[in-house]
């Protein structure tokens, strides 16, 4: 049985990516073991493959990846694999170095164009130490695969390095089962942000929006940077009753929410590559749902949208103009695309990419 190592350097909990890829591999009979980080608030992990975190002392900034790539880059040297599968680019450089030092194929998995995250756009000097690894690295590979379409032909464009596309599709799934929301449903509709809570996501956007919609319900549920910030508005703007924040949710918790909205939102800003080619799994989870979906005008959340019937694209990024189409998608019928999307978009079909890809590495 061959053992792979994959790393990736968030603590696992909630990575619905990297836990498809390791049930694929572990149904394929090799031997998996993942490596994430332990936070406090982690939860304990149940899956049917072997998983370390590692208890760090930085959670952040230079030293946290400083201290997580060494601690990766001993626990690889001093670890039995055949193959190692780094998850993006800050996981990458140590698993580069022990796959030549000891002559292991290395598969790379890039979730995003790294050195162009938002989060990057203000630091110039920490977005060039990222870009000079990732020109030094990625030439260099040979087994490497991506979200998107548009981040594939990137890559190719500029590192010669050729990324199949295996998309961050959920599993099929049939559950009804609802979670109780906080608060009474009846007679309202319900609008859903799921995801990360950052900046370029669009969440301040729809909070002035929902100022001009009544009988509507705004739902956030994740974690992230601007939380608190969020908060802090809607208190301003008094519409505690309109916004309500979950929290983050198990993946199980969060299924139960989702198919409960009316409509499902993905309206990332064009705040650099990495958002404009993104297509994030939060879209593809609200199909799994048979909600509709109001996306950015961006190419790979547009193309799904076009290419399935399944909602609209946000033209414009004003309040009048949203609420407005926030009516008219919910005035329509999608349900008979969302159905036929729903039975295509799904891991069981995306992950025969997967397959051939581990069946062809070179």
């Amino acid at each position: 049985m061959k053992k792979i190592i994959v790393s990736v350097t968030n603590d696992i909990t909630n990575d619905q990516r990297v836990s498809k890829v390791c049930n694929t591999l572990s149904n394929l009979n090799y031997e998996v073991i993942l490596i994430g980080r332990k936070l406090p608030n982690s939860e304990k992990l149940d899956r049917p493959y072997k998983t370390k975190r590692f208890h760090l002392l930085f959670n952040k900034g230079v030293f946290f990846y400083a201290e997580f790539n060494l601690r990766l880059f001993f626990y690889l040297l001093f670890s039995k694999s055949d193959i190692l599968l780094s998850n993006d680019l800050d996981t990458l450089l140590p698993n580069f170095i022990i796959s030549k030092l000891k002559s292991k194929k290395l598969v790379y998995d890039s979730h995003e164009l790294f050195p162009e995250i938002p989060e990057l756009v203000y630091r110039p000097a920490t977005k060039k130490i990222w870009e000079a690894l990732e020109h030094f690295l990625l030439p260099r590979l040979t087994n490497c695969y991506t979200v998107s379409k548009s981040i594939a032909e990137y890559y190719e464009n500029k590192y010669s390095t050729q990324f199949d596309v295996v998309r961050n599709v959920p599993k099929k799934t049939e559950s009804t089962q609802t979670v109780k929301l906080p608060f009474n449903t009846a007679h309202k509709k319900v609008i859903l942000y799921q995801g990360a809570v950052n900046i370029g996501r669009g969440l301040e956007l729809m909070i002035d929006t929902i100022e001009k919609l009544e009988d509507y319900v705004f739902l956030i549920v994740g974690d992230g940077d601007i939380l608190g910030k969020l908060k802090e508005l809607v208190l301003k703007k008094n519409l505690k009753d309109q916004v309500i924040f979950l929290g983050k949710l198990s993946p199980e918790k969060l299924k139960g929410i989702t198919i409960q909205a009316d409509l499902g939102l993905s309206i990332e800003e064009d705040l650099g590559l990495s958002y404009r080619y993104a297509l994030p799994n939060k879209l593809f989870d609200y199909i799994q749902a048979k909600i509709p979906v109001i996306t950015s005008n961006l190419p790979e959340m547009k193309g799904i949208v076009s290419e399935y019937s399944i909602g609209e694209v946000l033209e414009k990024r004003t309040p009048e103009y949203f609420a407005q189409k926030i009516i008219d998608v919910l005035k329509k019928d999608y349900s008979e695309n969302l159905e036929k999307a729903k039975s295509i978009l799904t891991w069981e079909k995306e992950e025969q990419v997967l397959i051939s890809i581990f069946e062809q590495l070179r």
